[in-house]
């Protein structure tokens, strides 16, 4: 068990460091993780963790992955940097590997999910003007999403709490109820060009929409000639079993946006579309000076073809996601005044509780498992997608001695 009184006087005295001088942004955990390998990360005073956060859902081949990090060496030692003035090779290579393993034609790098989400709305908003009319500019996403941390994308989350202070908010945005047909197509209108959804609210609580649900707002975008932008930041990447999410409900989007699993850990994101909807950004359009430079595409090469390798990791990952659903719906059942509901889609799992999720996060700390809380009371689980089950058990046998306190 971690002992915060076990700390070391420098361990202290760098946390006060952190709180001295860095933005009071996020709420952070009192430990320091120095280092990592697979499921496992150690903090200074070297207690060992195992991480179901897995750097919110980053990790996807676990900490250290050695073909992950042979590629960085290789690539560092070779070439950092360069600008997007000129052809980039690692930058091509992956590119044709996300097109030929997707329904896209074309890619858009840059840093991070919101980037790549701000690219995604951009990018619809300029087509619509080119392809639809003027005054179709609008996007409609849901209740409940999580887009990122810009103002557009701040925008288009339909959730207030993250939206208060920055008011005023960017217009052109519309939100419904996730998982309403009805109400989203009431909501498009003469201005709509775009609807954007994420295949699994990850922020919002681990929300899993209706078999069919999906399907429906594909075939409303072909009714109305808009647009769908998936958003697979947090699903892609295999976090659901499949590549990419969407694939899961036999429909194809026309625009992407993939990020936190894509590096591996490195910082990367992308912006994918068909050669249609992509023709409408030309040079000057848009821009990303670091966006897919050649050691974050190098990482996020290696992290690509270790997942399509030999289908392995997508299997594991199906495998693990049910155990992990049987262990937390056994749970549920051995606790029912405690806990709401499981749910989940592959290794994208949240377990619904009815008390304050943050004194679980931290009872969870102080036993030597990372865990995360979304929505309130919405414990979500996003680990390696190398987890076993023997550390799926460790963790249920620290749920199940925290919950039952």
């Amino acid at each position: 068990m971690v002992s915060f009184l076990m700390q070391t006087k420098k361990t202290i005295a760098d946390i006060e460091n952190s709180e001295r001088y860095l933005m009071n942004t996020y709420a952070r955990q009192p430990v320091i993780l120095r280092k990592g390998h697979g499921i496992k990360v150690w903090d200074s005073d070297g207690n060992e963790y195992l991480d179901f956060v897995g750097g919110i859902a980053v990790n996807v081949l676990g900490h250290c992955h050695r073909r992950v990090v042979v590629a960085i060496q290789k690539q560092a030692q070779r070439l950092l940097h360069v600008s997007n003035l000129y052809h980039i090779e690692p930058q091509i290579k992956l590119a044709k590997l996300l097109c030929s393993n997707s329904f896209a034609d074309k890619v858009f790098f840059c840093n991070s999910g919101a980037e790549a989400n701000e690219a995604a709305i951009k990018l619809a908003r300029k087509y619509a003007k080119e392809h639809m009319s003027p005054d179709r500019y609008e996007i409609i996403t849901a209740l409940s999403s999580f887009h990122g941390r810009t103002l557009a994308t701040l925008t288009a989350t339909g959730q207030e709490k993250f939206q208060k202070g920055f008011e005023p908010l960017m217009p052109g945005f519309k939100y419904v109820p996730f998982n309403d047909i009805n109400a989203l197509e009431a909501a498009v209108n003469q201005h709509t060009c775009a609807i954007m959804l994420e295949p699994v609210q990850g922020e919002g609580g681990i929300k899993i929409p209706s078999g069919d649900y999906l399907a429906k707002v594909r075939e409303i975008c072909d009714k109305h000639s808009l647009l769908l932008i998936m958003d697979e930041v947090q699903t892609g990447m295999g976090r659901s079993g499949k590549l990419f999410a969407y694939e899961h409900y036999g429909i194809k989007p026309d625009i992407m946006t993939l990020a936190k699993g894509l590096g591996g850990g490195a910082p990367i994101g992308a912006m994918l579309s068909t050669e249609k909807v992509a023709s409408a950004f030309q040079p000057g359009n848009h821009a990303s000076t670091f966006g897919g430079n050649p050691l974050v595409c190098a990482a996020a090469i290696a992290t690509l073809e270790t997942i399509l390798e030999d289908g392995f990791i997508l299997d594991h990952t199906n495998r693990m996601g049910r155990y992990f659903m049987e262990r937390l719906n056994h749970l549920k059942d051995y606790y029912p005044e405690r806990i709401i509901d499981a749910r989940g889609l592959g290794l994208l799992v949240g377990l619904e509780i009815n008390i304050d999720g943050t004194s679980v996060v931290k009872s969870c700390l102080a036993k030597g498992m990372l865990i995360n809380c979304t929505a309130g009371n919405v414990l979500r689980f996003t680990p390696p997608l190398i987890v076993e089950e023997k550390e799926i058990d460790l963790l249920i046998d620290v749920l199940e001695e925290v919950l039952g306190k």
